[in-house]
């Protein structure tokens, strides 16, 4: 099984160990992850807001990139994955778009590129009952928030893999890491994102919020599938010192795989607290 692979900004830098993570465990999946060569930044979340249609150009770039692989693209952050899909489907609308990107890029449009977030791929290609088989150390007892953030699903496409307010997804994928999964309905609110620059008290109070509501569920740590929320999230929480890990991270330990301590340590709240007894 083979992806084109888009790792964007963060997973070469500040999310260094979901991309480890990420590689790892798609690895003992069987899952190939290409990367895209020469790829650019996405435009991150603030882009679009600056420049329109610099930031399809730069998102339309790196998919026109991927159909010279002729493989469906993968991508973890959500960030990337909200602005490669809107960006592939206004091209798909925009004849004149289209063609300006052509011309600046060299490489002519097919649209036969399929966009999909890492977390679609390892539960809809793989599936929860194989994952449930592959486990090596289930995590029995370890009490999970599962954090989508309110770009995986939204806005709604033709194409979506969950649902828009009660995706299901990771909850899933948890379980079957066996986990216990704890209910809440704060899972796709929004943590800030590119706020947490020029308005960081706002993302404070929202952190505070999304970290309260996860304790009050009896939750030890939130899991996640987006740099952009798990470093929101864990910087912004002034001292609360709840673990939010990524959930590469989390079927990891599972899988068993012996370099998931390493991810663990990177992280800026500690969470080898709440892990010592799954590491």
């Amino acid at each position: 099984m083979r992806f084109s692979y888009y790792p964007g900004c963060s997973l070469h830098s500040t999310g260094k160990e979901y991309g480890q993570s990420t590689e790892a465990v798609c690895q003992a999946l069987g899952i190939e992850l290409v990367e895209i060569p020469d790829w650019n930044c996405c435009g991150a979340s603030a882009g679009h807001s600056l420049n329109h249609d610099l930031a399809v150009q730069l998102s339309g770039r790196n998919i026109l990139l991927t159909q010279k692989q002729g493989l469906d693209v993968a991508v973890p952050c959500s960030a990337c994955y909200h602005n490669l899909k809107q960006a592939d489907e206004e091209l798909k609308a925009d004849a004149d778009k289209r063609k300006e990107l052509e011309q600046v890029v060299g490489i002519q449009w097919t649209g036969d590129v399929q966009t999909r977030h890492l977390l679609d791929v390892i539960y809809h290609e793989i599936g929860v009952d194989n994952i449930r088989k592959m486990v090596k150390k289930p995590l029995q007892g370890l009490k999970t928030a599962p954090y989508y953030g309110c770009l995986i699903t939204r806005p709604p496409h033709k194409d979506s893999f969950d649902s828009v307010e009660q995706p299901q997804s990771m909850d899933k994928l948890l379980d079957a890491c066996g986990c216990e999964v704890m209910k809440w309905s704060y899972k796709t609110d929004c943590c800030g994102a590119s706020l947490s620059l020029p308005q960081s008290g706002i993302v404070v109070d929202l952190v505070k919020n999304l970290v309260n509501m996860a304790r009050q569920t009896g939750a030890e740590c939130i899991v996640t599938a987006c740099p952009m929320c798990q470093a929101n999230l864990e910087m912004r929480q002034n001292g609360a010192n709840f673990p939010v890990l990524y959930f590469t991270e989390v079927l990891g330990l599972a899988l068993g795989i012996k370099d998931a301590n390493r991810w663990l340590k990177k992280h800026l709240v500690n969470p080898m607290g709440v892990m010592e007894d799954y590491s």
